[in-house]
């Protein structure tokens, strides 16, 4: 036995060996070629490269960068965002090929946020699942579409941690916890690059905003961001990282600043901790206009914050075309190096070598992938799959879902027949038309069984200045010809031939989003005298919310039967949402992100600290830190999500009191379907340390579990704690684990646990 093992490590060793001398031949083959072809490259062609444009359809004429042809021929773009399809990329990327002086391709992006033809739940809903399995699939179907599209690159994963609900670009992200956010910004990379970006069906991925963009003050886009270095490097920047050491290809810069220093300009965010740190070897690319926008900030005219941004480590000038026009300048007054340029340069020629753009410009130009992987039957299936266990069930009083298919349903709501707004935020490349309506899906499902009686009953805002703004991109908010309350009285009529209501409410597209930002996080006051004047009905009241949110809902959780957070559900949100409602399929999502009672609650996060007077609960008395007018805790907590079953926990139990350096104990809890429903559910540990040199939260998230359990069923748990699961930056900003008491926390959601205790000894 001992010599087989001896001779399974030696293949190992081999193995790993021959791994790595493949990598290295393939690092200097690289290194040779893009040597050889920056030697023959004037200063001009090199800061060429570092030029991102949007042409808006390059051959085709609208623009919103200008001439951008002729600079494809001189050799002053690198790189272009804004066009689909194999033909026109192929035309574009021509120009680079036959008519640049060195024929340098470019790399062709696109921000493919939730899946790109084929369009997912938004990223937040995703992360609701807690599957990131079903996450890495999800990217891993968009970079197929997006690469029979034409392109190689894009803007996606976003791991900015977010505490602020009225913030719009929560939407985008993956909610208020860092353990959960990496581990879907590793899927996200993972799905998205493959083994290796070079395979044309995958696509290099740019994980942003970094950094720290989640936390702009306010919850207002683009706002100033300020924290400490302890706060950064324990709660904001580990996704980043994550993506990283996942192998992410790329990385964008965010519009704030960090220590007083925009990002974009951040020597030690972009050079000293990225790459130094880090260990990043990709390229870096701003946000839209990000150097231009620092003259705003207050660093200087362009010429001054191009150098800066320059000399902070960033590669790629997205559309500001700063790097393009001040560069050589810069140079030649001595504000830049050759090498500088040089270095960032370098690092754009390497994505393309291993994008395989050298070898074939147009090997993401291939009509027949165009043809066959997009929108494929398998790809909707797929969306309809993971929008459905994306849902979270808020709310399910007296068991009104699923519903009975033999019942009248009325269906009200100014989001039940809309195509428009199924899709959400950033769904660039999604067809609305293709959408499936909540009217359509619930048909599909139930067929003849149900009796469904259809009334618009509101708009989603009667505001017309506020729905001018919504409608930037488009008719999202539309105003119906009849008065309010015509629409209200007609949805009256149908919930009074109905056995039960189901009103599809909350936000339209882009309402969340970039530049969405929202100081009142409710429903509109169209959609909540809709429901007040049906609540007089006393019918039962199933909401479906369509948003990218968390919303205020206190009235609608004291007021509704049911609640279904549906979020924006992409492509097939119609049939999933019925899926759901039938009992097709149990809703077996949780909250990534804790929904406040009011806005007054925000920032609201589950791994808060405690203060030296501590909220100990309604009625604690005067002097603790608490509001006068409402709990301190979130209506909905992190992690919270109903089934159609229910989950019954043991107590806890753990392996070993104590544990030393090196070694590990295990918490273990059984868990018991108690229901009438087959159900999955996600059984949560957290952890707390008790007393440390920097203060802790109450608790932290350190692990889960999906399990699927019969109607009946038992199953035991286990979960294992080792010493790198208790420790924290402290002040030197080392990762330390510091002896002492732990409790140890698993539930069905962050507030309802089991506990136990342990001790970290020397």
């Amino acid at each position: 036995m001992k010599k087989l093992l001896m001779i399974g490590a030696c293949s190992i060793a081999l193995h790993i060996s021959q791994a790595q001398t493949k990598t290295n031949t393939q690092d200097a083959k690289m290194n040779a070629f893009v040597s050889s072809l920056m030697q023959k490259m004037t200063v001009e062609e090199k800061i060429g490269q570092l030029n991102l444009v949007t042409p808006g359809g390059t051959v085709t004429g609208s623009v919103v960068s200008k001439d951008v042809d002729s600079k494809i021929r001189n050799g002053q773009v690198g790189s272009l965002f804004g066009i689909t399809g194999p033909d026109k990329i192929r035309k574009a990327q021509e120009i680079a090929v036959n008519n640049s002086r060195l024929h340098i391709p470019l790399i062709f992006g696109l921000d493919v946020i939730h899946g790109h033809r084929t369009i997912f739940p938004i990223p937040l809903g995703l992360s609701c699942s807690w599957n990131m399995d079903m996450i890495e699939k999800s990217a891993e179907i968009a970079a197929s579409e997006a690469t029979a599209d034409g392109l190689s690159w894009v803007y996606s994963p976003m791991v900015d941690i977010a505490r602020d609900p009225r913030w719009g670009r929560v939407s985008e992200g993956s909610g208020e916890d860092t353990y959960l956010g990496c581990q879907v910004a590793k899927a996200m990379v993972k799905g998205y690059q493959g083994s290796s970006y070079s395979d044309p069906t995958k696509v290099m991925a740019c994980v942003k905003h970094f950094a720290l963009y989640g936390a702009a003050e306010a919850g207002r886009d683009y706002n100033t961001t300020d924290m400490s270095r302890i706060k950064m490097y324990e709660y904001y920047l580990p996704p980043y990282k994550a993506a990283v050491d996942a192998g992410v290809g790329s990385v964008m810069s965010s519009f704030n600043e960090v220590d007083g220093v925009p990002a974009t300009a951040n020597k030690w965010l972009m050079t000293d901790l990225l790459r130094k740190q880090w260990g990043f070897k990709g390229f870096v690319v701003t946000d839209y206009t990000a150097i231009n926008e620092m003259i705003d900030h207050g660093l200087g005219d362009l010429q001054r914050v191009s150098a800066e941004a320059l000399k902070a480590g960033i590669d790629m000038d997205m559309v500001g075309e700063g790097f393009l026009t001040t560069l050589q300048k810069s140079l030649k007054e001595g504000k830049v190096t050759v090498a500088q340029i040089n270095a960032a340069c370098k690092r754009v020629l390497e994505a393309k070598y291993k994008l395989g753009l050298f070898d074939d410009p147009y090997r993401y130009c291939n009509e027949q992938r165009f043809n066959n992987a997009i929108l494929t039957d398998a790809n909707r299936a797929a969306a309809r799959e993971f929008a459905a266990k994306s849902m979270v069930l808020l709310k399910n009083n007296n068991n009104v879902l699923p519903l009975q298919k033999g019942k009248t349903i009325a269906l009200v709501g100014p989001l039940a027949d809309n195509k428009r707004n199924m899709l959400g935020t950033w769904s660039v490349s999604g067809d609305p038309e293709k959408s499936i309506t909540v009217l359509q899906g619930l048909k599909n499902v139930a067929g003849s069984d149900a009796n469904i009686i259809y009334a618009r009953g509101c708009n989603i805002s009667d505001d017309t200045a506020f729905a001018k703004k919504v409608n930037a991109f488009g008719k999202e908010i539309e105003i119906d010809t009849r008065s309010p309350q015509q629409m209200i009285d007609e949805a009256v009529v149908a919930a009074s031939k109905a056995d039960v209501i189901v009103a599809v409410l909350g936000e339209a597209a882009d309402m969340t989003g970039e530049s969405s930002s929202m100081s009142d996080i409710g429903l509109q006051k169209s959609q909540k005298a809709l429901l007040d004047e049906l609540k007089r009905t006393g019918k039962p009241i199933v909401i479906v919310l369509l948003n990218g949110r968390p919303m205020t809902l206190t009235w609608e959780d004291q007021n509704a039967d049911a609640i279904l957070d549906a979020w924006f559900s992409g492509t097939e949100a119609g049939n999933a949402i019925a899926d759901v409602l039938f009992g097709n399929y149990n809703p077996s999502g949780k909250l990534t992100m804790s929904f406040p009672r009011n806005v007054g609650q925000i920032p609201i996060y589950y791994n808060h600290k405690n203060t030296g007077r501590p909220y100990s609960g309604v009625g604690a008395g005067k002097f603790r830190s608490n509001y006068l007018d409402v709990s301190n805790d979130p209506l909905y907590p992190f992690g919270f999500g109903l089934s159609y079953t229910s989950f019954t926990y043991s107590n806890v139990t753990v392996s070993s009191p104590t544990i030393k350096q090196g070694q590990k104990i295990t918490a273990s809890v059984t868990v018991t379907n108690s229901g009438k429903f087959d159900g999955t559910e996600t059984v949560q540990l957290y952890i707390r340390d008790l007393v440390g040199t920097v203060t802790r939260p109450v608790k932290e998230l350190k692990g889960y579990q999906q399990i699927t359990l019969k109607a009946g069923e038992s199953r035991k748990v286990d979960f294992t704690i080792s010493v790198d699961d208790l420790k924290f930056y402290n002040t030197d900003l080392k990762r330390v684990a510091e002896p002492g008491d732990f409790k140890v926390f698993i539930g069905t959601n962050s507030r309802d646990v089991k506990e136990a205790d342990f001790k970290l000894v020397q």
